[in-house]
């Protein structure tokens, strides 16, 4: 128990509704609070979709010569050429393992050292903070097992219907290795959010462990993360993990603004490849025992890095990352205008010529996180007005029901991800139709299994999942819900 709450210790540094929410209207413009079609106007500077997706070649994509519309990104999102070039031109100038003599395995060892590098600056951590694997799932589990270590019978660990079952499992099991207790957080049923007084109800002195998610990829709804931070830090000492894989994509993570102590999110979900970060206290990561072969590092972060790395899913994260952080400097050409600046100024520059393997454009981590920052704040407006349209748009809908966030009013309590169910209609049937109109979408649980047993979903197919991001537009909301309004007839 004494080695489990010292690790836990702090460092010293810092709806559930079936009708409408507004008078009904006729037509979607119409819709009270609608925003210019195809870009918007955030202070001096211009966020325009239509040229960030010419950076996307997948965009193009047709069926049945109707452009496709892409409402899935809370499964993953598209990716744009710089990362599909970034990760087929590490592969073509030839590439090798880490550590050894020659110039392709040191140029792999910089392309590590810069994806921890771009990663940090992504989650405002250290780069020695940031572990790299698989996927969040295989990070969480290893974690897990690494902490049922430290945990024993008449411990206590904590857990939300609200999550994915990737940030539920790793934690039962961890009690179920180590005889521990698992105390679940309920939700709103009426709005779908985190209830604040489950959470306190399920913390006690015996709580070693606090698994939340950050916003729930089922119903969209983001977690008040400040005040449930504060709840635990004032009735225990436990850890707090954080499931940041689906706010990734929609808003700027920052984890010591947080106070997490551990934080997954996987940058397939923010334009990047498939594979998984984890953020931890160096002083966890270096504490804590993972389990590793003998020959590797005994160094944090690589000692909780098994096997061989993804390095060109790596040279992939670091122009993700760019990608973000350009639309945050306006290196897009044309792009946003966000703090545009001259080229050679700003912490930008073009690679060297001479050298094969360049890196990250930006010089300076504080260059790259400023500009995160900024593209963090253009993308929650504009996907506010995706938000707000969808909902207006919903009240012309009465045989659509929506679970979750119901209220246009707040676009800053949830993502742009809604679950629906439309009349009597299987949830597979609608994902099918649309898809027949070119419209992809989700249905089923998505993995929040315990969020739709809750919703009493679980046994009738779930619900159909739409999902926006920032290159979705507005006219892309409109034709969604003309298709749905065909089908709810």
């Amino acid at each position: 128990m004494q080695r489990n709450r010292r690790l836990g210790a702090r460092r010293n540094h810092n709806q559930h509704t079936s009708g409408p929410t507004a008078a009904a209207l006729r037509s979607y413009d119409e819709c009270p609070n609608k925003l210019p079609r195809s870009s918007l106007q955030t202070g001096s500077h211009t966020f325009d979709p239509a040229i960030l997706r010419t950076r996307f070649s997948s965009l193009g994509r047709t069926v049945g010569g109707r452009p496709c519309v892409f409402a899935d990104s809370p499964g993953g999102t598209q990716t744009p050429d710089s990362v599909v070039e970034a990760m087929a031109a590490h592969l073509r100038r030839g590439t090798s393992n880490e550590g050894g003599a020659g110039i392709t395995s040191r140029e792999t060892d910089a392309l590590i050292a810069d994806a921890h590098r771009a990663a940090a600056d992504f989650l405002g951590a250290r780069p020695d903070e940031v572990v790299i694997g698989a996927n969040m799932t295989t990070l969480a589990f290893a974690l897990s097992r690494s902490l049922a270590r430290t945990l024993g019978p008449g411990d206590e660990l904590v857990v939300s219907t609200l999550d994915h079952d990737a940030n539920i499992a790793p934690w039962v099991a961890a009690a179920a290795d180590s005889g521990a207790t698992v105390r679940w957080v309920d939700l709103r049923t009426e709005d779908c959010t985190l209830d604040l007084t489950s959470l306190h109800a399920a913390l006690s002195r015996r709580t070693r462990i606090v698994a939340l998610t950050l916003a729930s990829n089922a119903v969209g709804s983001i977690t008040p993360a400040a005040e449930a931070v504060a709840a635990i830090r004032s009735a225990t000492e436990a850890l707090i993990i954080f499931d940041g894989v689906h706010l990734a994509p929609h808003r700027t993570i920052d984890v010591a603004a947080l106070g997490a102590d551990f934080l997954f999110c996987s940058p397939y979900k923010f334009f990047g490849p498939h594979m998984g970060l984890m953020f931890g206290r160096i002083d966890l990561l270096d504490g804590l025992r993972p389990y590793k072969v003998a020959p590797s590092s005994d160094h944090s972060p690589h000692r909780w890095e098994t096997g061989t790395g993804n390095h060109e899913g790596m040279a992939g994260l670091v122009a993700a990352i760019d990608y973000i952080a350009d639309l945050g400097s306006g290196h897009i050409e044309g792009a946003t205008g966000l703090d545009r600046q001259p080229p050679g100024e700003g912490g930008f520059e073009g690679p060297d010529e001479g050298d094969p393997a360049p890196h990250s454009r930006l010089t300076g981590t504080d260059d790259r996180r400023a500009a995160l920052i900024r593209a963090g704040r253009a993308i929650a407006e504009w996907e506010a007005g995706l938000t707000v349209r969808w909902l207006e748009g919903l009240t012309l809908l009465p045989g659509v029901r929506l679970y979750g966030i119901a209220d246009p009013g707040r676009p800053g309590e949830r993502t742009p991800t809604f679950a629906v169910r439309v009349g009597d209609l299987h949830p597979r049937s609608v994902a099918e139709a649309l898809g027949r109109a070119g419209i992809f979408v989700w249905d089923g649980n998505y993995y929040a299994q315990k969020l739709m047993a809750r919703l009493d979903l679980e046994g009738s197919g779930g619900a159909v999942r739409i999902g926006f991001c920032h290159l979705n537009t507005l006219d892309e909301v409109d034709l969604v819900l003309d298709e749905i309004r065909r089908l709810s007839r």
